[in-house]
């Protein structure tokens, strides 16, 4: 089937149909990651984003029962130079295609991936449509224009879970071992869109696990006792989540805190940094990143097209980690209570896995304080 991709600048590429056939509407986003497709379709970080993906082969391994993210796919749209009509994998339950046509998830293929990916790097991220209905670049294109940027949107609100859970699934044989510590600390993590890797990597820590809607107040929160309190990824704009803002100032000097992504974004925004919307974002498993402390250079996973302003950080903060493509903080704690944040995913599935170990210093201050 055809299908065409218009952006809001008039660009567009047509191609061929997989998936679900229909529209789509999100911003245009591009992931460097060489695999883990499944689990980049069901981050809920993905909402309101098309994805491309710059491999040019998606799809060959299928889709299994396991490595999801989440309850449902999130991405709007997927974008792939071509998806592989044969699937080869013990685990696999299903296509690639099978699964976006379960789940409505419209998807273009055959397109010059490379030439996308190079308008977006240099022009930045911006709303785009694709569509098996309409062929008009120019129709699409204003209607892509007329689609609500990421600036300033609660997307928390659409992902984070209705009610609290306690998390048990055990992590699965292929995730890495960690240091049992011999105690059960009891963690409450905030759902902005929270992956469930995330959780797996905190069982396997060997704690106790239960996930709350973001906007669950603070007051209901200490009620439960935790031993500290977890803030998770998630999409949109942080400065969109004023909320979680004020919960964080609640924690601060009570328990302690990690973040990731945006968690780390709203954490730092609950110190007195500001956020800034980057021009087309980190997404994929290839982002090298400095640990000042050590002088280490991880090769990690990120997911985010916002960042933490560093003119505007305040001394309270330190920062830990740098990104060295561009600068960008990615990490930082505070200088005086247990408080810590990454911009990336240290529980990154399929991997990178040189920053798993991070979850160590939130678990460690847990300890410590019990």
């Amino acid at each position: 089937m055809r299908a065409i991709l218009a952006l809001a600048d008039g660009t567009y590429f047509a191609g061929e149909s997989f998936g679900a056939p229909g529209e789509a509407l999100g911003e245009v986003v591009f992931n460097t990651s060489m695999m883990g497709y499944q689990e980049i379709l069901t981050d809920p970080s993905y909402r309101g984003q098309l994805v491309t993906m710059t491999y040019p082969l998606i799809g060959n391994y299928g889709v299994n029962d396991e490595d999801i993210e989440s309850h449902r796919p999130w991405v709007e749209g997927f974008i792939v130079k071509e998806c592989s009509p044969v699937v080869s994998n013990w685990r696999a339950s299903r296509s690639l295609t099978a699964f976006m046509y379960e789940h409505g998830i419209v998807g273009i293929q055959n397109i010059d991936t490379r030439a996308l990916t190079q308008h977006i790097r240099d022009r930045g991220a911006q709303e785009g449509i694709i569509s098996t209905e309409v062929f008009d670049p120019a129709i699409l294109a204003e209607r892509a224009q007329a689609w609500p940027s990421l600036n300033g949107r609660d997307l928390v609100r659409e992902v984070t879970c209705e009610r609290a859970y306690d998390w048990q699934e055990t992590p699965s044989a292929f995730a890495l071992p960690e240091r049992q510590t011999g105690v059960t600390p009891f963690i409450v993590a905030y759902d902005y869109g929270i992956k469930r890797n995330i959780l797996r990597r905190f069982i396997d820590w060997g704690c106790r696990i239960k996930v709350v809607p973001a906007s669950l107040p603070a007051e209901a929160v200490l009620a439960l006792e935790p031993d500290g309190i977890f803030l998770s990824n998630g999409p949109g704009d942080p400065a969109a989540v004023p909320y979680a803002v004020e919960q964080i100032k609640t924690f601060m000097g009570v328990k302690p805190i990690m973040g990731i992504c945006l968690g780390h974004q709203i954490l730092a925004l609950a110190c007195g940094a500001q956020t800034f919307k980057l021009k087309f974002g980190h997404h994929g498993g290839n982002q090298p990143i400095r640990n000042i402390d050590t002088e280490r250079v991880l090769i990690t996973a990120e997911n985010h097209g916002f960042a933490v302003d560093p003119t505007t950080l305040p001394d309270a903060l330190e920062v830990t980690h740098t990104n060295l493509n561009d600068g960008t903080i990615e990490g930082v704690r505070h200088r005086e209570l247990p408080v810590f944040s990454v911009q990336f995913h240290p529980e990154a599935s399929p991997g990178p896995h040189d920053a798993h170990a991070l979850f160590e210093p939130f678990i460690t201050s847990i300890i410590k304080g019990k």
